[in-house]
Protein backbone atom coordinates (compact mmCIF):
# COMPACT_ATOMS: atom_id res chain seq x y z
CA UNK A 1 0.00 0.00 0.00
CA UNK A 2 0.84 3.54 -0.86
CA UNK A 3 -0.76 6.97 -0.67
CA UNK A 4 0.78 7.59 -4.38
CA UNK A 5 0.28 3.96 -5.97
CA UNK A 6 -3.22 2.47 -5.94
CA UNK A 7 -3.12 -1.55 -4.51
CA UNK A 8 -6.19 -3.49 -4.99
CA UNK A 9 -6.01 -5.87 -2.10
CA UNK A 10 -5.55 -5.27 1.48
CA UNK A 11 -2.19 -6.36 2.87
CA UNK A 12 -0.99 -6.69 6.81
CA UNK A 13 0.67 -3.19 7.93
CA UNK A 14 -1.55 -0.84 5.52
CA UNK A 15 -3.60 1.72 6.86
CA UNK A 16 -6.62 2.00 5.27
CA UNK A 17 -9.86 4.34 6.06
CA UNK A 18 -12.77 2.88 7.66
CA UNK A 19 -15.94 4.68 6.20
CA UNK A 20 -19.16 4.54 8.12
CA UNK A 21 -20.42 7.50 6.88
CA UNK A 22 -20.07 10.92 5.20
CA UNK A 23 -19.40 12.13 8.72
CA UNK A 24 -18.01 9.85 9.89
CA UNK A 25 -14.24 7.52 9.28
CA UNK A 26 -11.25 7.12 11.01
CA UNK A 27 -7.55 5.43 9.91
CA UNK A 28 -7.05 1.87 10.89
CA UNK A 29 -3.37 0.22 10.64
CA UNK A 30 -4.01 -3.48 9.45
CA UNK A 31 -2.57 -6.13 11.78
CA UNK A 32 -3.23 -10.28 12.15
CA UNK A 33 -4.86 -11.03 15.29
CA UNK A 34 -5.55 -7.43 15.76
CA UNK A 35 -10.21 -6.04 15.92
CA UNK A 36 -11.35 -2.65 15.67
CA UNK A 37 -14.54 -1.48 17.42
CA UNK A 38 -17.13 0.58 15.90
CA UNK A 39 -20.30 1.26 16.30
CA UNK A 40 -21.91 -1.95 14.41
CA UNK A 41 -19.75 -4.25 16.18
CA UNK A 42 -16.18 -5.75 15.89
CA UNK A 43 -14.05 -5.80 12.82
CA UNK A 44 -11.78 -8.76 12.95
CA UNK A 45 -8.63 -7.95 10.83
CA UNK A 46 -7.55 -11.37 9.70
CA UNK A 47 -11.14 -12.32 8.75
CA UNK A 48 -12.40 -9.60 7.30
CA UNK A 49 -9.64 -6.82 5.79
CA UNK A 50 -6.76 -8.97 5.04
CA UNK A 51 -6.95 -10.06 1.59
CA UNK A 52 -10.10 -7.86 0.77
CA UNK A 53 -10.04 -5.84 -2.17
CA UNK A 54 -10.33 -2.26 -1.28
CA UNK A 55 -13.92 -0.76 -1.20
CA UNK A 56 -15.22 -3.41 -0.19
CA UNK A 57 -18.63 -3.58 2.24
CA UNK A 58 -17.33 -5.21 4.87
CA UNK A 59 -19.96 -6.78 7.82
CA UNK A 60 -19.34 -6.16 11.46
CA UNK A 61 -20.60 -8.65 14.22
CA UNK A 62 -23.31 -6.80 15.02
CA UNK A 63 -24.94 -6.51 11.33
CA UNK A 64 -24.07 -3.56 10.84
CA UNK A 65 -21.52 -2.84 7.93
CA UNK A 66 -19.09 -0.05 6.74
CA UNK A 67 -16.71 0.25 3.83
CA UNK A 68 -12.46 0.00 3.67
CA UNK A 69 -11.09 2.54 1.64
CA UNK A 70 -7.85 3.27 0.29
CA UNK A 71 -6.32 5.93 1.50
CA UNK A 72 -5.27 8.99 -0.35
CA UNK A 73 -3.97 12.43 0.86
CA UNK A 74 -7.36 13.97 0.55
CA UNK A 75 -9.16 11.18 3.02
CA UNK A 76 -5.68 11.29 5.42
CA UNK A 77 -6.20 15.05 6.08
CA UNK A 78 -10.07 14.60 7.23
CA UNK A 79 -8.73 11.53 9.44
CA UNK A 80 -5.38 12.37 10.92
CA UNK A 81 -4.38 12.56 14.04
CA UNK A 82 -3.29 16.42 15.08
CA UNK A 83 -0.57 17.20 16.36
CA UNK A 84 -0.55 20.61 15.50
CA UNK A 85 -3.27 22.78 13.07
CA UNK A 86 -3.29 21.57 10.10
CA UNK A 87 -3.93 22.99 5.92
CA UNK A 88 -7.45 21.49 4.59
CA UNK A 89 -7.94 20.90 1.20
CA UNK A 90 -9.41 24.39 0.25
CA UNK A 91 -5.91 25.87 0.48
CA UNK A 92 -4.17 23.10 -0.26
CA UNK A 93 -5.52 22.60 -3.63
CA UNK A 94 -4.70 26.39 -4.27
CA UNK A 95 -1.24 26.07 -3.06
CA UNK A 96 -0.56 23.07 -5.53
CA UNK A 97 -1.54 25.11 -8.03
CA UNK A 98 -0.17 28.71 -7.69
CA UNK A 99 3.21 27.06 -7.17
CA UNK A 100 2.77 25.14 -10.32
CA UNK A 101 3.94 21.89 -8.91
CA UNK A 102 4.10 18.72 -11.57
CA UNK A 103 5.32 15.64 -11.51
CA UNK A 104 9.24 15.32 -10.88
CA UNK A 105 8.91 18.99 -9.15
CA UNK A 106 11.25 19.94 -5.76
CA UNK A 107 9.66 21.43 -3.21
CA UNK A 108 10.77 22.36 0.48
CA UNK A 109 8.29 22.68 3.43
CA UNK A 110 8.66 23.99 6.56
CA UNK A 111 7.23 23.47 8.70
CA UNK A 112 6.04 19.78 8.55
CA UNK A 113 3.41 19.86 11.42
CA UNK A 114 0.71 16.86 11.40
CA UNK A 115 1.75 16.46 7.82
CA UNK A 116 -1.44 16.72 5.94
CA UNK A 117 -0.05 19.03 3.27
CA UNK A 118 3.19 17.34 3.29
CA UNK A 119 0.97 13.84 1.76
CA UNK A 120 -0.42 16.21 -1.00
CA UNK A 121 2.95 17.57 -2.14
CA UNK A 122 4.13 13.87 -2.14
CA UNK A 123 1.41 13.12 -4.41
CA UNK A 124 1.89 15.81 -6.89
CA UNK A 125 5.60 15.52 -7.58
CA UNK A 126 5.68 11.77 -7.48
CA UNK A 127 6.90 9.75 -8.67
CA UNK A 128 10.26 11.95 -9.90
CA UNK A 129 10.21 14.85 -7.81
CA UNK A 130 11.11 15.05 -3.75
CA UNK A 131 10.31 16.91 -1.18
CA UNK A 132 12.27 18.18 1.61
CA UNK A 133 10.35 18.66 4.46
CA UNK A 134 11.67 20.67 7.96
CA UNK A 135 10.42 20.62 11.17
CA UNK A 136 11.47 22.30 14.28
CA UNK A 137 9.76 20.16 17.33
CA UNK A 138 11.72 16.97 17.54
CA UNK A 139 8.95 14.31 18.35
CA UNK A 140 6.73 15.64 15.41
CA UNK A 141 9.83 14.97 13.26
CA UNK A 142 10.36 11.85 14.17
CA UNK A 143 6.66 10.77 13.81
CA UNK A 144 6.39 12.35 10.57
CA UNK A 145 9.21 9.78 9.38
CA UNK A 146 7.37 6.86 11.03
CA UNK A 147 4.04 7.94 9.25
CA UNK A 148 5.86 8.65 5.59
CA UNK A 149 7.56 5.19 6.32
CA UNK A 150 4.13 3.42 7.11
CA UNK A 151 2.72 4.93 4.30
CA UNK A 152 4.81 3.74 1.76
CA UNK A 153 6.20 7.49 0.75
CA UNK A 154 9.44 7.74 2.34
CA UNK A 155 11.44 7.45 -0.83
CA UNK A 156 10.03 10.57 -1.68
CA UNK A 157 10.37 13.21 1.58
CA UNK A 158 13.38 14.07 3.54
CA UNK A 159 12.30 14.86 6.77
CA UNK A 160 14.80 17.58 9.04
CA UNK A 161 14.85 18.37 12.96
CA UNK A 162 16.14 21.73 12.54
CA UNK A 163 15.58 25.52 12.89
CA UNK A 164 14.41 26.65 9.10
CA UNK A 165 14.72 30.47 10.21
CA UNK A 166 18.28 29.49 10.95
CA UNK A 167 19.76 26.49 9.31
CA UNK A 168 17.56 26.99 6.20
CA UNK A 169 16.42 23.96 4.31
CA UNK A 170 19.52 21.76 4.05
CA UNK A 171 19.92 22.16 0.10
CA UNK A 172 20.86 25.06 -2.37
CA UNK A 173 19.63 25.82 -6.13
CA UNK A 174 17.58 22.69 -6.54
CA UNK A 175 13.67 23.63 -5.49
CA UNK A 176 11.34 24.43 -7.73
CA UNK A 177 8.90 26.16 -4.62
CA UNK A 178 9.08 26.35 -0.93
CA UNK A 179 6.27 26.18 1.38
CA UNK A 180 6.39 28.17 5.17
CA UNK A 181 3.88 27.86 7.80
CA UNK A 182 5.95 29.27 10.61
CA UNK A 183 5.37 31.91 13.26
CA UNK A 184 7.82 34.43 11.44
CA UNK A 185 7.83 33.43 8.31
CA UNK A 186 9.94 36.51 7.18
CA UNK A 187 13.06 35.61 9.20
CA UNK A 188 13.50 32.43 6.78
CA UNK A 189 13.01 34.15 3.26
CA UNK A 190 16.40 34.23 2.85
CA UNK A 191 17.21 30.78 3.11
CA UNK A 192 14.00 29.59 1.28
CA UNK A 193 15.91 32.23 -1.86
CA UNK A 194 18.63 30.17 -1.24
CA UNK A 195 16.96 27.08 -1.52
CA UNK A 196 15.05 27.75 -4.84
CA UNK A 197 16.43 27.21 -8.19
CA UNK A 198 18.26 29.89 -9.70
CA UNK A 199 15.54 31.68 -10.92
CA UNK A 200 11.14 31.27 -11.93
CA UNK A 201 10.84 29.40 -8.23
CA UNK A 202 7.60 30.37 -6.48
CA UNK A 203 7.06 30.94 -2.84
CA UNK A 204 3.98 30.46 -0.77
CA UNK A 205 3.65 31.65 2.58
CA UNK A 206 1.13 30.82 4.70
CA UNK A 207 0.14 32.95 8.21
CA UNK A 208 -3.24 33.55 10.12
CA UNK A 209 -2.48 37.29 10.98
CA UNK A 210 -2.18 40.17 9.04
CA UNK A 211 0.56 41.77 10.91
CA UNK A 212 2.67 38.18 9.66
CA UNK A 213 1.52 39.11 6.32
CA UNK A 214 3.11 42.79 6.17
CA UNK A 215 6.46 41.61 7.34
CA UNK A 216 6.75 38.93 5.16
CA UNK A 217 5.95 40.89 2.65
CA UNK A 218 8.46 43.78 2.70
CA UNK A 219 10.91 40.77 3.36
CA UNK A 220 9.81 39.00 0.17
CA UNK A 221 10.70 42.58 -1.33
CA UNK A 222 13.82 43.21 -0.03
CA UNK A 223 15.62 39.97 -1.34
CA UNK A 224 14.05 40.81 -4.54
CA UNK A 225 10.66 38.50 -5.17
CA UNK A 226 8.57 39.78 -7.68
CA UNK A 227 4.57 39.22 -8.44
CA UNK A 228 3.72 39.48 -4.39
CA UNK A 229 -0.02 39.11 -3.76
CA UNK A 230 -1.80 37.66 -0.94
CA UNK A 231 -5.19 35.62 -1.06
CA UNK A 232 -7.83 34.52 1.58
CA UNK A 233 -9.62 31.51 0.41
CA UNK A 234 -13.27 31.27 2.30
CA UNK A 235 -15.25 27.82 1.84
CA UNK A 236 -18.67 28.59 1.39
CA UNK A 237 -20.81 24.98 1.01
CA UNK A 238 -24.52 24.63 -0.30
CA UNK A 239 -26.97 22.04 0.66
CA UNK A 240 -29.20 20.81 -2.65
CA UNK A 241 -32.89 20.68 -0.75
CA UNK A 242 -36.56 20.87 -1.68
CA UNK A 243 -38.26 24.26 -1.56
CA UNK A 244 -41.41 25.30 -1.48
CA UNK A 245 -42.50 28.81 -2.76
CA UNK A 246 -46.02 30.28 -3.25
CA UNK A 247 -47.19 31.12 -6.64
CA UNK A 248 -47.50 34.64 -7.64
CA UNK A 249 -50.59 35.64 -9.08
CA UNK A 250 -50.55 36.36 -12.64
CA UNK A 251 -54.30 37.58 -13.51
CA UNK A 252 -57.62 36.16 -14.10
CA UNK A 253 -56.20 34.63 -17.60
CA UNK A 254 -53.51 32.08 -16.27
CA UNK A 255 -56.08 31.05 -13.71
CA UNK A 256 -58.56 30.44 -16.66
CA UNK A 257 -56.27 28.54 -18.96
CA UNK A 258 -55.29 26.31 -16.48
CA UNK A 259 -58.78 25.05 -14.92
CA UNK A 260 -59.96 24.68 -18.87
CA UNK A 261 -56.79 21.96 -19.73
CA UNK A 262 -56.91 20.36 -15.53
CA UNK A 263 -58.89 18.04 -14.42
CA UNK A 264 -57.80 17.76 -10.83
CA UNK A 265 -59.54 14.38 -10.57
CA UNK A 266 -57.94 12.36 -13.34
CA UNK A 267 -54.95 10.83 -11.83
CA UNK A 268 -52.40 11.26 -14.32
CA UNK A 269 -52.92 15.12 -13.80
CA UNK A 270 -51.12 14.09 -10.03
CA UNK A 271 -48.50 16.44 -9.34
CA UNK A 272 -48.36 18.38 -12.48
CA UNK A 273 -47.80 22.15 -12.25
CA UNK A 274 -51.58 23.13 -12.29
CA UNK A 275 -52.44 20.59 -9.45
CA UNK A 276 -49.45 22.48 -7.38
CA UNK A 277 -50.77 25.86 -8.32
CA UNK A 278 -54.13 24.70 -7.55
CA UNK A 279 -52.69 24.36 -4.00
CA UNK A 280 -51.20 27.85 -3.96
CA UNK A 281 -47.23 26.33 -3.88
CA UNK A 282 -44.75 24.81 -6.09
CA UNK A 283 -41.84 22.75 -5.12
CA UNK A 284 -38.44 23.36 -6.64
CA UNK A 285 -35.27 22.49 -6.18
CA UNK A 286 -32.30 24.98 -4.55
CA UNK A 287 -28.64 25.19 -3.61
CA UNK A 288 -29.14 26.71 0.37
CA UNK A 289 -26.50 27.66 2.21
CA UNK A 290 -25.47 26.67 5.72
CA UNK A 291 -26.24 28.81 8.35
CA UNK A 292 -22.82 28.99 9.73
CA UNK A 293 -19.59 28.24 7.86
CA UNK A 294 -15.51 27.67 8.08
CA UNK A 295 -14.07 31.41 8.49
CA UNK A 296 -10.77 33.05 7.98
CA UNK A 297 -8.28 30.24 8.23
CA UNK A 298 -4.91 32.17 6.80
CA UNK A 299 -3.81 34.53 4.27
CA UNK A 300 -1.68 32.93 1.60
CA UNK A 301 1.14 35.13 -0.02
CA UNK A 302 2.80 34.04 -3.37
CA UNK A 303 5.75 35.61 -4.57
CA UNK A 304 8.39 34.39 -7.64
CA UNK A 305 11.86 34.49 -7.31
CA UNK A 306 13.40 36.82 -9.99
Amino acid sequence: MSFVEYGDTIKEGDTAIVFLGHESMFPVKVQHGTVTQTKYGVIRHSMDLIGKKYGSKVTCSKGGWVFILHPTPELWTMNLPHRTQILYSTDIAIITMMLELKPGSVVCESGTGSGSLSHALIRTVAPTGHLYTVEFHQQRAEKAKEEFREHGVEHLVTVTNQDVCKNGFGVSNIADAVFLDIPSPWEAIGHAKSALKAEGGRICSFSPCIEQVQRTCLAMEEYGFTEINTLEILLRVYNVRTINLQIPDLGKAAEDNCSTAFDSSHPSNEGSPCANQQQGTVQFKSGVPLREMVGHTGYLTFATKS
